[in-house]
């Protein structure tokens, strides 16, 4: 990285500074502009830049709070190279506490946007267009789905060796390799030369403590690794176990053959064999109930804390291999 001043949205940023600058590239109806806070603190030494981002699903919450004790705690002033962050992308759909962008779309289907397209597009093609082009390394933080509650992961794409053994760095509980998810922010870093680490934990509009930890932890672990900061004394202060990850290669839902109240036997994490009884669905009126079994062996990675399923809904994930 050049030690002369760099440019983000417009702003010279030299050695040895921070600012908060907002990304407002559209406008509501109303007029009302999309304002996005984006905090970048340069190092007065040279180094990488890594992009630490959340929210873009707009209620995936416990995301926002892993980014916010990261700023609030000054993890994200450097020693060398920049890190930016992002912690609420999509501040609409956050404000709402709604997973969509204003316009209705998924934000995270839309990359690497159009500067002629959907609100979403647009907005997407300008943190790509303005902001990647800066990033060496990105950590995105994200959570599971409506009640469905993910045990702390890093998702990664399959085949990438240098991306799998910085996950292991992160050290969560579980490493999933995934195929590529089209439009989505992580494949078109991925297109454009980035190492992404996504972190999955917790499930939307919910704060858990251990979730938090696990994606404060991680951060600091990766940016350490990288060079940017040494953060030994405050994984130390914070207990932050370095577990050896299992690596996931492939998963399945198991769905649920009737509608009714789901009620979960087993823990995140949990090893299950074959025919074990992982929960049961039953009516409201104590006329019907079903027990929920394991079709294969694996570890239990999320599980839906929603009370009512519907058939075909997925109750449990479980690893395969």
């Amino acid at each position: 990285m050049p030690t002369n001043q760099i440019e983000v949205l417009g702003h010279a940023i030299s050695n040895g500074k921070g600012v908060q600058l907002n990304l407002d590239i559209a406008k509501l109806h109303t007029r009302t502009k999309i304002q996005v806070p984006i905090i970048v603190e340069r190092a007065k030494k040279e180094g990488p830049t890594i992009l630490i981002t959340a929210g873009i699903h707009g209620n995936e919450i416990n995301g926002v709070e892993i980014v916010r004790q990261l700023v609030s705690k000054k993890y994200n002033k450097p020693e060398c190279g920049m890190v930016i962050c992002i912690p609420v992308v999509n501040v609409f759909g956050f404000l709402n506490q709604k997973r969509q962008f204003p316009d209705g779309r998924d934000l995270n289907r839309v990359f690497p946007g159009s500067p002629r397209g959907s609100l979403a597009s647009r907005f997407a093609y300008h943190i790509i267009k303005e902001i990647v082009p800066l990033v060496d390394y990105c950590i995105d933080f994200h959570t599971g789905g409506d009640g469905r509650f993910n045990i702390p992961q890093i998702r990664i794409n399959e085949g990438d060796e240098e991306t799998l053994q910085l996950a292991k760095v992160f050290a969560p509980e579980f490493i999933v390799q995934t195929g590529h998810r089209d439009k989505s922010f992580r494949h078109t870093l991925h297109k454009l030369d980035k190492k992404v680490l996504l972190f999955e934990g917790g499930k939307s509009l919910h704060i858990d403590d251990a979730v938090s930890k696990a994606g404060v932890s991680g951060a600091l672990r990766v940016m350490q690794h990288l060079g940017i900061r040494d953060f030994s004394k405050e994984l130390e202060s914070m207990d932050a176990k370095i577990k050896k990850p299992k690596v996931v290669k492939s998963s399945s839902w198991i769905r649920a053959t009737y509608s009714g109240m789901f009620h979960p036997f087993v823990k995140l994490g949990s090893k299950v064999s074959k025919g074990d009884v992982l929960g049961s669905i039953s009516d409201p009126f104590g006329y019907f109930e079903r027990n929920v079994k394991a079709r294969f062996p694996g570890y239990v990675i999320c599980i839906n804390e929603s009370p009512i399923v519907n058939q075909g809904d997925g109750v449990l994930h479980i690893s395969r291999d």
